[in-house]
């Protein structure tokens, strides 16, 4: 059996992670999962292999025609259980418990670029984005479409990388993400939407945990789809 159809969609990265450590640094099946899953040929046909450095840095790193570029790991599925502690705490444990146990499987994680300037700390401290995944989505979609976005000077500082994908549709399909968009590649927002001007964050109880809800219904599907990626390659 090949090392791709040993992936477990459902493997809990805090399982292999030391205590107080984050799964994005310390889980060695997540790296190997991010290798393992990303690693396949680009839109137009040419190779994009990752490579795993040999301690924990550099995470991955793709490197053809003179490029070098260090990608890390970033949780894309957010409770922003600090920001909103307040409601946070307001849902049961069990709530609370399996939407952890959903988002620390591989449909709740994406590599991002990582030199010259963090796109992962950037989308989780700008204002306007505020760690959202549809957001930084949203970000993306306008950098291949040539717009505007709070992260547009991050995602031009990354430009090399993004590139390689071709356009929109060939980032969503190589990253498995088709669930976040609708049929005509528009973004699915979990909150309304005002060309980045409306509030970031729920602020009620009631729309906290229908974001939540909604959000964790993508990240189910992504999961599914991650699954169905990986029958079709092996089979191949």
């Amino acid at each position: 059996m090949c090392a791709l159809c040993e992936i477990d969609v459902d493997y809990f990265f805090f399982a292999d992670t030391p205590p107080d450590k984050d799964p994005d640094s310390h889980s060695p099946t997540l790296r190997r999962y991010h290798q393992l899953l990303w690693s396949k040929p680009l839109p137009d046909g040419r190779p994009f292999e990752l490579h795993a450095g040999r301690a924990r840095s550099p995470y991955l790193v793709y490197e053809a025609d003179g490029a070098r570029i260090v990608l890390g790991s970033d949780t894309i599925a957010t409770r922003h259980r600090r920001k909103l502690f307040r409601l946070y705490e307001q849902l049961p444990d069990e709530v609370n418990d399996a939407f952890l146990r959903r988002s620390y499987t591989i449909c709740g994680f994406m590599v991002f670029p990582v030199s010259r300037g963090s796109l992962n700390q950037n989308r989780g401290t700008h204002p306007r984005i505020q760690d959202r995944w549809d957001l930084t989505l949203e970000a993306i979609r306008r950098f291949y479409d040539g717009g505007p976005s709070p992260l547009a000077s991050t995602m031009d500082r990354h430009a090399g990388f993004f590139e390689l994908f071709g356009s929109f549709a060939g980032y969503i399909d190589h990253f498995v993400l088709g669930d976040f968009v609708d049929e005509s590649g528009a973004v699915r927002f979990l909150l309304p939407f005002d060309d980045f001007q409306g509030p970031v964050l729920p602020s009620d109880l009631p729309t906290y945990e229908r974001y939540r809800q909604d959000s964790l219904a993508l990240f189910e599907a992504r999961r599914l789809s991650i699954l169905k990626e990986i029958e079709r390659r092996c089979i191949d």
